[in-house]
């Protein structure tokens, strides 16, 4: 890709971001009620390609449960007020009411008690109780210390997430996660991420992982970008990370791994677009936080949020505009983007063309600054 001359010293890469490009549709058209949606990783078919942000404003065993029905998956965040607080209700209800900055330093506060390793086991024997395919999250640093509660519990899918995972963590004060030796040893499917480029996403390939996840979580609460100066846009990193899924295969002999878009995406535009990229699902938070059932109350954050040292996100307010049934489903009630997403994606699949996620996959796009 040609480089761009930044100054006399320093090259760089031009980015495309989701909203920098546009769906061209081809000579072929379908009805929408004939575009399958679903996807599979592993043994696990889902009738929708979306996996909700392990966030606390998103998903509480109750909306996990939820989204299963639905069609869906939801992450569960083991490392969350779920995991501290035997009822965290009234703790969610207290941060819908903060104002300004002490929504920051309120969230440091209540997310500094413990993590209690017996919720771990309850919350994932509730959600499979249910009977819905059960996901949680850990971050790469609290992995090895609490994984064998979450095998224990018996949880279907394990996500390894934080805002940048890498397979060769080098650190000088602590024994790293060693991802290749940990997935090898684990008999459920592993999601792994953050990442954002071909070189990256190829290494956690190796490791054995079952999906990767491009971006650096959080999306609209995510502060990442101002703080500590990492930004890759999306529908360049999905691109470059797809290119690495498909010289893997080629590399491994066949073995395919999950890239699923992470962060980013607030409309069913955004989600039908990262798609075309290259993904095989998306991770979603901000236009699930708008469900009435959310336990944010119309407030979103993520884990960067509450770091006790180095905040890198913040809560936002998006209020509510109506079920997860119908930002998921339908029937939309507005013209944004912001519900009915899968009704959406089936249409812009069918403008195209196309009747599933992998074809689509091949859709051609174009560079449409938004605006044009």
């Amino acid at each position: 890709m040609t480089q761009v001359e930044i100054g006399r010293g320093k090259n760089g890469r031009r980015a495309y971001a989701l909203d920098e490009i546009g769906i061209v549709p081809s000579r072929r058209t379908r009805d929408p009620e004939e575009v399958s949606i679903a996807w599979q990783i592993d043994a696990y078919r889902f009738e929708l390609p979306v996996v909700v942000s392990p966030m606390d404003s998103v998903v509480s065993p109750a909306t996990a449960i939820e989204v299963g029905r639905l069609g869906g998956l939801a992450v569960l965040d083991l490392e969350g007020l779920w995991t501290r607080y035997d009822d965290p209700t009234s703790l969610l209800a207290e941060v819908a009411e903060l104002e300004g900055e002490a929504a920051t330093r309120r969230l440091q506060e209540i997310y500094n008690a413990p993590i209690r390793e017996e919720l771990i086991g309850r919350r994932i024997e509730e959600i499979r109780g249910a009977g819905v395919t059960t996901a949680v999250r850990l971050s790469p640093q609290r992995t090895v210390q609490y994984h064998k509660a979450v095998i224990d519990a018996g949880v279907d899918i394990f996500v390894i997430r934080g805002t940048t995972v890498s397979a060769e963590h080098v650190s000088g004060r602590a024994e790293p996660l060693n991802l290749k030796q940990f997935i090898y040893e684990l008999d459920v499917p592993v999601i792994v991420g953050g990442c954002a480029t071909y070189t990256a996403a190829l290494h956690l390939m190796r490791t054995g992982a079952a999906g990767v996840l491009v971006g650096f979580g959080g999306g609209a609460s995510h502060t990442t970008r101002t703080v500590l100066g990492v930004a890759v846009p999306m529908a360049t990193a999905i691109s470059d990370v797809a290119a690495a899924r498909r010289d893997y295969m080629d590399e491994s002999g066949g073995r395919y791994v999950h890239v699923i878009a992470d962060g980013g995406m607030g409309t069913s535009g955004d989600i039908a677009k990262a798609i075309a990229c290259g993904s095989d699902a998306v991770m979603v938070g901000s236009p699930l936080a708008r469900a009435t059932e959310a336990p944010g109350r119309g407030f979103h954050w993520g884990s960067e949020a509450q770091h006790p040292e180095l905040p890198r996100g913040k809560r936002v307010q998006f209020g509510t505009v109506g079920t997860l049934e119908q930002i998921l489903h339908g029937p939309s009630s507005v013209a944004d983007g912001s519900m009915n997403l899968m009704g959406a994606l089936k249409r812009t699949m069918a403008t195209a063309g196309y009747s599933d996620l992998k074809e689509f996959q091949r859709v051609e796009v174009v560079v449409a600054p938004q605006g044009s």
